[in-house]
């Protein structure tokens, strides 16, 4: 227990305690338990070393008026298609912080305007390899309209070497039909073994660079996991209406330490080509070609 420490901080600015797939409407409240680890905490972050044990607690308020039967367990984290940061359901087989935590129940009654702290520990690995576990503790219940769930992340760091790192691939370029915005994709993946996300820019040139459009401020991504994917769109305005059309995609990954701090680490560069026609160049080939068909008939007429 010596070596754990809080690091909140992390945890605030990856905006981990928010789960958009939990019911924001369901009679029951949940948060971290009032212990050693300090009160009015948002979620759970510890650093550990391999093989460490965690010892801590789950609070859950009945808010409604009828006895509430809930289903308690852990889950690994992950990042949804909309880019923020979820736990996954019941059922699903967990491999690295749902696998590690165990509650001291799988359910609990609680009565209207009541309180339960249920226990929970978590056991990681001796051979759990360093850098950001994401994972949480959730409680459940199911009826007719569906499942409701709330849940309070855990953020495990293992120690060891830290290595953040993302790359890029399947860069597509959309250029415009006429001029104008073109857009282009990509993939950013998290190779590394800390939770990242991407400051990143694209811009899009003609033949030898020239016309080179930018797409100025992009948002940030959303913070990846180890091991996670997002696919990016980033628009591009003022493209011109030129063929080959090139890609040029940075991704810098922002790291932020315990304390706070965003670190800018070393960009990844990346491309692509765009070869289709933009519209408007269709049709002056078209024209074009309809004209030299025109002064090829009248020629062999005049003959």
């Amino acid at each position: 227990m010596r070596s754990i420490r809080l690091l909140a901080a992390v945890a605030v600015a990856f905006g981990l305690y928010a789960v958009p797939a939990f019911a924001a409407d369901a009679p029951w409240s949940v948060q971290p338990a009032d212990n050693a680890f300090g009160p009015d905490r948002q979620n759970y972050t510890y650093t550990v070393a391999p093989g460490e044990k965690v010892d801590d607690g789950l609070s859950v308020v009945n808010r409604g008026t009828a006895a509430l039967e809930l289903a308690v367990y852990a889950a690994d984290g992950f990042t949804a298609e909309s880019g923020q940061l979820d736990l996954r359901r019941q059922g699903f087989a967990s491999t690295g912080v749902g696998a590690w935590a165990h509650p001291a129940v799988d359910r609990v009654t609680i009565q209207p305007g009541k309180a339960a702290s249920v226990p929970f520990t978590v056991t990681v690995p001796s051979d759990a390899s360093p850098g950001d576990h994401i994972g949480g503790i959730v409680t459940s219940v199911k009826s007719s309209s569906g499942e409701q769930r709330m849940g309070v992340r855990i953020q495990l760091r293992v120690g060891g070497e830290l290595k953040p790192q993302l790359s890029v691939s399947d860069v597509q370029v959309h250029p415009p039909l006429v001029g104008g915005e073109a857009t282009v994709t990509y993939t950013v993946h998290n190779t590394g073994n800390a939770t990242v996300s991407a400051r990143q820019k694209a811009s899009l040139a003609g033949p030898f660079g020239q016309l080179r459009a930018s797409s100025g401020d992009v948002a940030d991504s959303p913070a990846l996991l180890p091991g996670d994917q997002w696919k990016a769109t980033v628009a591009v305005k003022g493209v011109a209406a030129v063929v080959p059309l090139s890609a040029d995609v940075t991704v810098t990954p922002l790291l932020i330490d315990a304390a706070g701090s965003t670190s800018l680490l070393a960009p990844v560069d990346a491309g692509a080509h765009a070869r289709l026609l933009p519209l408007v160049v269709v049709v002056v080939l078209v024209l074009l070609l309809v004209a030299a068909l025109i002064v090829r008939r009248r020629k062999a007429a005049a003959r």
